[in-house]
């Protein structure tokens, strides 16, 4: 479905000034539920990354959640299959949740960046990441915004430099940020937004680590997620 969507409008590339533009705002449905805007997110145009993803990656979760799990794009598998975190990360990230003593009924999982970023290996077919890059992740913002102004949550949780980049800004540096419940940054220019922000490591910083790291790497994040956790409570 998502593959045809793709098809469709890559006829009409060409004829698309807008391509370029970097924003995401103009495909973003005004007063949608989460289903629309997971259905407009198939046509987003907002930069030139859905050139080379097999489909747009929406959030995945129940739209009253209290908890939001922000990470930094799909990987291979979630392109493939539609949805977030369904990889090893996200084996690692529902580990660690349940852990942690969070609900995962009460979460949503999404991504800053909705459309996988990468690039060939030289040989064969594998798919390598590459890190979405300031205009990539400012592009992709208004359907962040969109679906956190719908859920309204408690405690979000930015996994990585991406996703804290995507709420705070370029400044933003989970090392020296993490663990500590933050406030909610403004999400649309405007007040501060309500509830909490708690930021740790990306779980695919624990799959890439040294054998004689990962542990205290993975103890990291369960530690930083039961911060949320008593938030929640």
């Amino acid at each position: 479905m998502a593959r045809q969507h793709k098809d469709r409008d890559e006829d009409h590339d060409e004829a698309r000034p807008d391509d370029e533009a970097y924003d995401a705002g103009p495909y973003v449905p005004r007063g949608a539920g989460l289903d629309a805007l997971r259905e407009a997110a198939h046509g987003c145009r907002g930069c030139p990354l859905h050139r080379d993803a097999t489909q747009s990656v929406f959030g995945s979760g129940d739209a009253s959640a209290r908890l939001v799990l922000v990470g930094e794009q799909p990987g291979d598998q979630e392109d493939r299959k539609g949805l977030p975190f369904v990889g090893p990360a996200g084996g690692v990230l529902m580990r660690a949740v349940d852990e942690a003593g969070i609900d995962p009924t009460e979460t949503y999982v999404t991504n800053a960046v909705k459309h996988f970023k990468f690039e060939p290996a030289p040989r064969g077919k594998r798919r390598i990441h590459k890190t979405p890059g300031l205009r990539e992740i400012g592009a992709c913002k208004p359907w962040l915004v969109a679906e956190l102004q719908l859920i309204d949550p408690e405690v979000v949780v930015a996994l990585g430099a991406t996703a804290g980049k995507a709420l705070y800004g370029s400044s933003f540096r989970v090392s020296q940020q993490r663990g500590m419940a933050l406030p909610m940054p403004a999400l649309d220019g405007g007040a501060a937004g309500e509830g909490v922000l708690v930021a740790t490591i990306h779980p695919s910083a624990v799959l890439r680590a040294d054998d004689a790291d990962r542990a205290a790497m993975y103890a990291g994040l369960v530690a930083d997620l039961r911060v949320a956790a008593r938030l929640l409570r």
